[in-house]
């Protein structure tokens, strides 16, 4: 990749000079910036990417639209936008859910103020390198006042036939007091198995008072290589309540970042993670407390199949300043193979006084004395072991606001314990 390549790139999708420029800025800061550090994690020798600024071709794979529902949603796969679905009351209302090109033309200066605001360019190497490589974006706007009733749904697929890589950034701005459900959900289609690579940024802006329960299924497939970051940005009294699945099949870096930027800002993070086959995970989920009286907890549970390795790294840090804030943080780990490799790694980094902090991490394998109760009760040991995990993550997952999602998750899970 070169200057020239970016440029032409850039002026071929009419890109602003503001759009170019970062692009290029980011592009020049690559070879100096180093890797984010993920403990524990062993992954400088992945590859994220060859450089490669490209779009899809039109997939012959897409979803089935006859089982995404009426709710509000956008659908992309690969480079390509194939459904926008908003009602005209939210469309009367100013809601927006398109592609960021078409943002830009309707509302350049939210664009031009928001689009990296979560996620800095120059953060480290990889965010510099999505900011120079992504191919396709989307926005979702929800105005002052607004509140939804239905979830909005954000539907994003990676063609596992095409060498592309699957790039993708997500902008979520919520204006003051705006309150509203998403649902996100990446996800692998196709019978393909081309080995190919991602790198994925989802920055949410909530303003003052705005209140969202963000909650995603990620299910990308073996063959990509994914180095993704969830980052919120909180102003005052604003909230955010984050349900996460990391349910990927490849190896994966997760950053899911929570900045509580105003005073009385609050974030709640659960995540639910499993690591199958060959793979490995490695999960930063951080709380950063900037404003007074703010709130983080962390909450994460996850299980390990045949020698899938799974590393959760839970950190709360109290800025100095912050006074009355509260980081609390959970991590446990489960794990069902003497192949399996876990790590659950608490870390507090309080600069203030009068604040409250707390952790609790544990790794280990299913009770010995769980499984000799239920099976003397007459169940086999595949059920026996499958009602152990369920309960393991169940205390999770029945804290995640949308039913839906509760059910695909559980869903999810079954399959793959099917496939042992």
């Amino acid at each position: 990749m070169t200057q020239e390549a970016i440029k032409a790139y850039s002026q071929a999708h009419a890109e602003p000079s503001w759009l170019r420029d970062l692009r290029l800025k980011a592009f020049e800061q690559i070879d100096h910036l180093a890797l984010p550090k993920i403990e524990r994690v062993r992954f400088h020798r992945w590859n994220f990417g060859q450089g490669e600024l490209a779009d899809n071709e039109p997939s012959g794979h897409v979803p089935d639209f006859t089982v995404l529902g009426d709710a509000p949603k956008l659908v992309q796969v690969g480079t390509q936008t194939v459904l926008e679905q908003l009602t005209p009351d939210l469309v009367a209302k100013g809601v927006i859910f398109t592609d960021l090109y078409s943002f830009i033309d309707s509302h350049p200066e939210l664009a031009k103020e928001y689009f990296g605001a979560a996620l800095a360019f120059d953060e480290d190497k990889l965010a510099a390198y999505h900011y120079a490589h992504w191919n396709s974006a989307a926005v979702l706007y929800v105005p002052d006042a607004v509140e939804v009733d239905q979830p909005i749904e954000g539907h994003f697929y990676q063609d596992s036939d095409s060498e592309v890589p699957f790039n993708k950034h997500v902008l979520i701005l919520a204006g003051k007091d705006a309150k509203f459900s998403y649902l996100e959900r990446f996800e692998s289609i196709g019978n393909g198995d081309v080995k190919s690579t991602a790198t994925i940024s989802v920055e949410v802006i909530a303003q003052a008072g705005s209140q969202i329960k963000f909650s995603a299924i990620d299910r990308l497939g073996k063959h990509l290589t994914t180095y993704m970051s969830r980052r919120g940005r909180l102003g005052k009294d604003a909230r955010i309540d984050w349900a996460l699945g990391v349910m990927n099949e490849g190896n994966v870096i997760a950053d899911f970042d929570s900045d509580l930027m105003g005073q009385g800002s609050h974030a709640e993070l659960k995540v639910v993670a499993l690591s199958s086959g060959r793979q490995t995970q490695g999960i930063d989920t951080r709380v950063t407390n900037y404003g007074r009286h703010s709130v983080g907890h962390i909450l994460q549970h996850g299980v390990i199949l045949e020698s899938g390795t799974l590393t959760f790294n839970g950190i709360g840090h109290i800025i100095k300043g912050a006074k009355g804030s509260d980081a609390q943080q959970e991590s446990r780990v489960l794990m069902l193979s003497d192949k399996a490799r876990a790590d659950a790694n608490p870390i507090l980094l309080i600069d203030e006084n009068d604040v409250t902090a707390g952790h609790a991490a544990s790794i280990g394998q299913i009770d010995e004395q769980d499984m000799y109760y239920l099976m003397s009760r007459g169940l086999d040991k595949e059920t026996a072991e499958r009602l152990v995990i369920r309960g393991f993550l169940g205390g999770v997952i029945a804290e995640i606001p949308v039913k839906a999602v509760r059910e695909e998750l559980m869903t999810v899970i079954d399959k793959q314990l099917d496939k042992r």
